[in-house]
């Protein structure tokens, strides 16, 4: 059975920093594109980043601009999300997803974890 868990959530004011971890299990994942989702309150989920097997190539939203720094360790089975220069408009729930694929722009994945909650005060 596939259990992805997150971690790291919290409260954090603007301009901090959070590390959000999630430990996979249930099979081996390094084949897998891993990524990041996150839901605001009253809106959609939406896709954060994406990391491909090995960390090859890495996909990051728009809204990341260069703040956000997905990465992997396999040995561990674990995806890191590195938020920096944290906003109001951050706060969220986070997901985990295994197994990310996109088309037309659409990002989607097949395994999720239940989520951390990150907000962040002005």
């Amino acid at each position: 059975q596939v259990q992805l868990v997150e971690s790291g959530g919290g409260l954090v004011q603007a301009g901090g920093s959070l590390r959000l971890s999630c430990a996979a299990s249930g099979r081996a994942f390094t084949a897998d594109t891993m990524g990041w989702f996150r839901q605001p309150p009253g809106k959609e989920r939406e896709f954060v980043a994406a990391i491909s097997w090995y960390g090859a190539t890495r996909y990051y939203a728009g809204f990341v601009k260069g703040r956000f720094t997905i990465s992997r360790d396999n040995a561990k089975n674990t995806v890191y999300l590195q938020m920096n220069s944290l906003k109001p408009e951050d706060t969220a729930i986070y997901y985990c997803a295994a197994d990310v694929r996109s088309a037309g722009g659409t990002w989607w994945g097949d395994y999720w974890g239940q989520g951390t909650q990150v907000t962040v005060s002005s």
